[in-house]
């Protein structure tokens, strides 16, 4: 059988038919323009990088509303837009959980950090931390805690880059890591911030424009029974080999067949008086394999169907810290990420930053709340790829047009040049800014300075194009989870401490900063889920209790910070109050 989309459909045993995705030449032409704009933009800026101000932070002449734009083009990521969708469409409100999280976060990010972090730095993460000490062992601890987020922060993104190559080229999975690395390295080795601003305004933009697109063909569309009648038998099972097109509404409320168009309220409360066709992955079949399950749609609204949000309705102690650690480490991390953190640089003053927060907030909060509506539509379409979450929203477009699936997919894409670049810039600057120059005493000019992080951000371009082939079959949002994680572990605690109370030292700081990376790094490899997706063992085998760390790590951090405050402060500030 052969679907519309030109994915080959099977059912039942391997080996006999395989999806492939063939290369669409109308989302080739649109993904050449795209790339041969954002690298002509690079060059273009590329006068404007030759000294360390302007290649790490364009001068702090971006204007405030572009620089919030960006905010949000550098932080809806891969896990945003592809993750997200993908885990909406697959487990239904989970998904839409870790939207909210991320934007909890922003409030911190406006209300605690913008105007500290603009006043207090210069091109680095390491700098604001260190502004009163002048440490060495601030700044190695905060470069190597930058280098560690970012690298994670690294895979997803490349994960989703090579997502994207398969139905847009019907190429491999390593390919589009290797095309979406040579093009990133290629746009900060030449335009440095500035491109890279731009870059991520231009694809905040177009994200936003067209997700709203796609959320109104999805209401317009509105519901409608699309059982295959090779479906029909529950006990049908698929197989790795065979990846099939699914994602179906098995029945709608009062007998209907189709409920032509919906607004967005409406759409939500038929599609909880409904009952969906959903799929799960068998991990006790030697191929894998998935099973399918009709879901009533009240449940798919409802937290707890995925694994890791299954605290939520359970009563396992395990699993309900689990999910607190995760939402936890959303909150906190956002503020925490080097990548986010720099951007504030860009801006000429402390108001200019705390007003492009609130545009980043008000567009990424609009966007969070359309990925709802795009993770059930993909949910429902019958276009889902089942052996690969990241692909929802990309199928969702093409089940309308080939036209807007080109588009979303150079769209995502794109979302993908954004993020990495920034995520290279912060790590190309710890290493020129804080390792070379402050921890290892080198005298660098600018032009050095500037050579010296171009030729990091080739070594963490590739280091990440490595990782991204490695972590090919991992959802793009949990890898991103991992992220937060050590972030809001190693960078929070610091810098509130520092910003909040004068008895901070240091060799606070610096401990506060490798026991909060170290701890949560080590908490993740030692984690079921770890164990399950990475080693391939047995989840039970885990040493830790549960995989999300931040929950013991970060207030770890605080706790270490401040023992250690308390054991180096000088004599005479020893009766302070905390």
């Amino acid at each position: 059988m052969r679907h519309r989309n030109g994915h080959a459909l099977l059912l039942g045993l391997p080996g006999k038919e395989h999806v492939t995705y063939h290369a669409s030449h109308l989302g080739i032409g649109i993904f050449a323009l795209f790339i041969a704009f954002t690298l002509g933009l690079s060059f273009y800026f590329a006068r404007q990088s030759t000294s360390a101000k302007g290649y790490f932070a364009a001068h702090g002449q971006i204007h405030w509303f572009v620089n919030g734009i960006a905010f949000a083009g550098d932080y809806l990521s891969a896990a945003s837009f592809l993750g997200i969708c993908g885990m909406i469409a697959f487990y239904g409100y989970d998904g839409f959980l870790y939207s909210i999280g991320y934007l909890a976060g922003w409030v911190v990010a406006l209300f605690v950090i913008a105007e500290p972090v603009k006043r207090l730095g210069r091109y680095t993460f390491g700098d604001v931390l260190d502004h009163r000490f002048q440490s060495r062992g601030i700044k190695l601890a905060a470069a190597l805690s930058t280098l560690v987020v970012s690298l994670f922060y690294l895979i997803p993104q490349m994960v989703g880059a090579g997502a994207l190559i398969k139905p847009l080229f019907g190429l491999p999975h390593w390919s589009g890591v290797i095309l979406v690395g040579s093009v990133v390295i290629t746009i900060v080795v030449t335009g440095g911030m500035v491109s890279t601003t731009w870059v991520q305004f231009l694809k905040g933009g177009l994200l936003v424009v067209f997700s709203t697109i796609l959320t109104l063909l999805i209401l317009q569309r509105g519901l409608r029974v699309n059982v295959p009648d090779a479906l029909r038998d529950p006990s049908v099972k698929m197989f790795a080999s065979s990846a099939v097109p699914v994602g179906h509404v098995a029945s709608l409320p009062e007998g209907q067949t189709a409920t032509g168009p919906l607004g967005p309220l409406a759409y939500l409360r038929t599609l909880s008086r409904s009952v969906i066709v959903q799929w799960s992955r068998d991990y006790d079949s030697e191929t894998p394999a998935y099973s399918q399950r009709r879901t009533a749609g009240s449940d798919v609204l409802r937290p707890g169907n995925s694994p890791t949000f299954k605290g939520v309705r359970n009563k396992r102690t395990q699993d309900k810290l689990n999910f607190l650690s995760l939402m936890l480490a959303l909150f906190a991390g956002t503020a925490s990420l080097p990548h986010i953190l720099i951007r504030y640089y860009t801006v000429k003053d402390q108001a200019a930053a705390r007003k492009s927060t609130a545009v980043g907030i008000a567009a990424i909060g609009f966007f969070y709340v359309l990925t709802l509506f795009l993770g059930l539509g993909a949910m429902t379409s019958g276009a889902l790829d089942v052996s690969n979450s990241n692909m929802a929203a990309p199928l969702l477009a093409r089940s309308f047009s080939e036209w807007l699936f080109a588009m979303i997919s150079a769209i995502a894409f794109t979302t993908v040049l954004g993020t990495v670049s920034g995520l290279i810039l912060a790590a190309s600057g710890t290493v020129a800014h804080d390792l070379l120059k402050s921890v290892f005493k080198m005298e660098l000019t600018e032009q050095a300075e500037v050579r010296a992080g171009r030729l990091t951000a080739v070594g963490v371009g590739a280091i990440a194009v490595v990782l991204g082939i490695l972590f090919e079959k991992m959802n793009v949002t949990f890898l991103v989870g991992w992220a937060f994680s050590i972030a809001a572990s190693a960078n929070l605690p610091a810098l509130t401490m520092l910003l909040f109370w004068k008895g901070t030292t240091k060799q606070g700081i610096t401990a506060s900063v490798f026991v909060g990376m170290l701890s949560s790094l080590a908490w993740i490899l030692l984690s079921g889920d770890t164990y399950r997706d990475v080693y391939s063992l047995d989840p039970a085998r885990s040493i830790v209790p549960f995989s999300q760390p931040g929950i013991v790590t970060i207030p770890l951090a605080f706790v270490v910070l401040i023992a250690v405050s308390l054991c180096t402060r000088p004599k005479a500030s020893a009766t302070a109050e905390i």
